[in-house]
């Protein structure tokens, strides 16, 4: 028998440190005034509450840490921000779009 060699899934919770992959870039289409995903042969456009967050994702922050940061920012529970950020990382993580 041979080894599996699929890569594991990654699940996001509270002490995750995402970061995009090299070959993932975030950026600012001054064009059409929206911020891209741009993925190796897919492009992503983010909604502006998602565009912060892939902002604060920088491999050093956990997602408690970029919660916190977002809930001064936008004067909201942390709970519910570090949910919903749980969940919009997680379907990121399942495309291939954010890892830790």
């Amino acid at each position: 028998m041979t080894a599996s060699t699929q890569p594991t899934r990654l699940i996001v919770d509270a002490d995750t440190t995402p970061v995009l992959p090299r070959h993932i870039k975030l950026r600012h289409d001054a064009g059409r005034g929206v911020w891209v995903l741009l993925a190796p042969e897919r492009v992503f456009t983010p909604d502006p509450i998602a565009v912060e967050v892939l902002k604060l994702c920088d491999g050093n922050r956990t997602v408690t840490e970029i919660a916190a940061h977002l809930a001064t920012g936008f004067q909201a529970p942390e709970e519910t921000i570090r949910a919903d950020v749980i969940s919009m990382l997680q379907d990121l993580a399942d495309k291939g779009v954010v890892k830790s």
